[in-house]
């Protein structure tokens, strides 16, 4: 019973999402563009691309930011720039917001060779000695995560950028993850294994 309630939320919430309208959205993004790029796409690296992300988890991020920004930090996710983006938004600007975000196609990628063995061995199988869960237990073996569920699309992403978040859940600088799954799963990687798995998604298909 408790399944079932927890998926019937699950899709309550999907639905919530869906109401978003694209079209409303890119007349409300044009602040974004500075950062994220006409495209959704990002300008600089260090930067995400949220073109082509599932607009759940981008307005979760965006309600996450602002649950931030007016708690001191205490809840969500803590990030001053886009706490102060996200703090004049409506719940309707969210949705559609992400709407059109998740309309826009992700630009492509590459993955350097050096990082492919170390990346595509922890992505695919983990590493069982250390507890370390493989990543595509959550993101899938493309890289395109589930809407359903709340995990990202990870494929495409620009390396520094990943690279970044997972060094913020391995400090726990950042904690809005789903039941501490990202911070349990980067507690355990090294400076160099995360490096190489930043890389290796950014080029997975």
């Amino acid at each position: 019973m408790k399944k079932l309630a927890l998926i019937l939320t699950l899709l309550a919430s999907c639905s919530a999402w869906a109401q978003g309208d694209a079209e409303a959205g890119k007349a409300k993004a044009a602040t974004c563009a500075a950062c994220h790029g006409a495209d959704g796409n990002g300008i600089m690296a260090q930067y995400p691309k949220i073109a082509g992300q599932h607009a759940g988890y981008l307005e979760k991020q965006l309600k996450d930011f602002k649950l931030a920004m007016g708690t001191g930090g205490a809840q969500g996710r803590n990030d001053p720039v886009m706490g102060g983006m996200a703090m004049p938004l409506t719940e309707q600007d969210m949705a559609d917001l992400a709407a059109y975000y998740a309309s826009l196609p992700i630009s492509d990628n590459t993955t350097p060779e050096s990082s492919i063995e170390i990346g595509q061995t922890l992505y695919r199988f983990g590493d069982a000695e250390r507890g370390v869960t493989a990543c595509t237990a959550c993101h899938g073996p493309r890289g395109n995560g589930t809407s359903l569920s709340g995990f990202p699309k990870i494929s495409g992403q620009n390396a520094e950028y990943v690279k970044l978040q997972l060094e913020k859940f391995r400090d726990g600088q950042r904690v809005n993850d789903m039941n501490a799954m990202m911070r349990a799963v980067a507690a355990k990687l090294t400076d160099d294994e995360i490096t190489a798995l930043s890389q290796y998604v950014g080029g997975l298909h």
